[in-house]
């Protein structure tokens, strides 16, 4: 906010009272009017109102319009490359070089730009793990954008521990501020550029949160991999009461949030983790649900978040004469968001952490309409899945998407998040599922009897009392058929689930057509997975499908 008249603001008297000692001097942000220092949510509401950045709608949550960027632009993200990085990075589509001289002209402008703004500071962590954890500074120009990172991030404990807090990244968020293309070389006025020798973030010309969120997961997803061997991960966790941890792996809008949830399982976290030697760590405090058509009866948990105060919801359209939302109206889009403490989850495991998982489960939203609802896979086979990342985004995911689904292959299962090339996450994942035993699973959370517009998206009810049987262990000695295409294993029968679900060609009207669309999904596996070939082992490409 250009506050030029200099009026007092409702917290401003707080502003410096939880402070760390570590200031602002390291960035070269100078002549600020005021800096707001880890406030918490009821102060920010206040500075939320009286900014008009936000309206308060029925029970508490705010709701904010993020602008013309209501999802990630993902072609705007770029990583500054450096001598000491450019041989790490899998440079590309989604890691694009930015010059060092460029990211200072353009950092000097944001300097400047924020001369007599306020600004607010949120001081975190970034894990849950203390051996591993990394203090991150989240300065932004907005104050609901300092409560999303309130919500998000794990807060220090005491007033002494934010005194004494030092951070090791630092990400600057300012909508408000653009990029010339033509100085720039960017290909718009957005941008979101992680430099990792200066150990900092800039994001400018976009309100939507996530930008904030995932730039540190990606920052992370680069870090840990390179200290003792932590896999980093897109993926939710929860823990059953026997202590068995499963992991979720998937892309937006293929149910990871909404199936970790789960009423009898104690959630670790819904998107994103570390597997150390001292097994899982959530990275976050918070989730970030996507909130359309959320039912109350399938996910009541995430459904209660959205009518809390302390909730930031992200573009969901309201009443503002009841101030009632409507999770349905999907005119502003289809990537409505809720950004809330993980601790509104009844059953969210305080600690965030468990221990090695029991199992993994790759979640694919299956927009032909053609793959099992459950599989069981090799070692080898779930390699050759997690680095093909089959799914398809989901409208709204990302900016340009189309209404229907578009199938896509994303490494790893977050492909615009990792940094490092995806056959060294996926060699890591291998250690890890031999070292502990861990058993892994294909689940398609998409659509059944035809693609999409022909068919319906298989029922969660299935989905969970599929997950249930594969985590209970019940799946374990039924009778299994081989897939004549991808060659993995399908239970013949699951408890509470009709056997014909087990047979996705049987809802097929037309099976010729099936099998058909079967194998061209096939033939673009193996035409994917050609861009890893060179970096893959022989045995893995061998796991894949196999086209007569």
């Amino acid at each position: 906010m250009n506050n030029i008249l200099n009026i007092k603001t409702p917290a401003e008297g707080q502003a410096a009272a939880i402070r760390s000692d570590y200031g602002l001097d390291y960035l070269g942000l100078t002549n600020l009017r005021k800096v707001y220092w880890n406030l918490p949510a009821e102060a920010l509401y206040e500075e939320i109102i009286f900014r008009g950045e936000a309206s308060i709608a029925h029970l508490g949550p705010i709701v904010v319009n993020t602008g013309k960027h209501t999802a990630r632009a993902a072609s705007d993200k770029f990583v500054v490359r450096e001598p000491e990085n450019e041989d790490k990075i899998w440079w590309g589509q989604y890691n694009r070089p930015f010059a060092p001289d460029k990211f200072d002209e353009l950092f000097a402008r944001l300097q400047g730009y924020l001369q007599g703004r306020d600004v607010f500071v949120q001081d975190a962590y970034g894990g849950a793990d203390p051996d591993y954890r990394l203090p991150v500074r989240i300065v932004t120009e907005l104050a609901w954008h300092s409560l999303f990172a309130r919500n998000m991030f794990i807060k220090p404990q005491t007033a002494e521990e934010y005194r004494r807090f030092v951070p090791e990244f630092t990400v600057i968020a300012a909508p408000g501020f653009k990029a010339f293309p033509q100085i720039d070389q960017t290909p718009t006025e957005t941008f979101i550029v992680l430099n990792f020798a200066q150990k900092l973030c800039i994001i400018g010309n976009t309100g939507y949160g996530g930008e904030i969120k995932k730039s540190v997961f990606t920052l992370l997803n680069y870090l840990l991999p390179l200290h003792d061997g932590v896999m980093t991960m897109h993926c939710s966790a929860n823990v059953g009461k026997d202590g068995d941890v499963a992991l979720f792996f998937g892309l937006s809008g293929t149910g990871k949030t909404t199936l970790s949830a789960d009423p009898k399982r104690g959630l670790i976290g819904d998107d994103e983790h570390g597997w150390s030697d001292n097994g899982i760590f959530n990275f976050e405090d918070g989730c970030y649900a996507k909130v359309i058509e959320l039912s109350p009866t399938a996910e009541p948990q995430i459904y209660a978040a959205t009518r809390r105060f302390g909730t930031v919801l992200e573009n969901v359209v309201f009443d503002p004469v009841t101030r009632f939302i409507d999770l349905d109206d999907a005119s502003i889009t289809e990537n409505t968001r809720a950004a809330y403490p993980l601790t509104f989850i009844e059953n969210a495991v305080e600690s965030k952490r468990g221990g090695h998982p029991k199992n993994i489960i790759f979640l694919t939203c299956d927009a032909s309409g053609v793959m099992p609802p459950i599989a069981r896979l090799t070692t080898e086979q779930a390699m050759y899945h997690f680095i093909s990342g089959y799914t398809s985004k989901i409208a709204g995911t990302e900016i340009g998407l189309r209404d229907e689904p578009e199938i896509t292959f994303s490494a790893c299962f977050g492909g615009p998040f990792m940094v490092h090339p995806p056959a060294y996450y996926a060699e890591l994942l291998r250690r890890k599922i031999e070292r502990y035993n861990v058993k892994c699973w294909l689940v398609n959370t998409g659509w059944v009897g035809g693609p999409y517009g022909v068919g319906k998206r298989i029922s969660i009810r299935h989905t969970r009392n599929l997950l249930n049987a594969a985590l209970e262990g019940l799946l374990d000695d039924v009778e299994y058929y081989t897939d004549p295409v991808f060659g993995f294993q399908v239970p013949k029968t699951c408890p509470e689930v009709p056997e014909d679900v087990m047979y996705p060609e049987r809802a097929w009207h037309n099976k010729e057509e099936y099998w058909k669309r079967y194998r061209q999904l096939a033939s673009r596996f193996i035409d994917n997975m050609k861009k890893f070939e060179a970096e893959t082992p022989r045995e893995v490409i061998e796991a894949g499908p196999k086209v007569q």
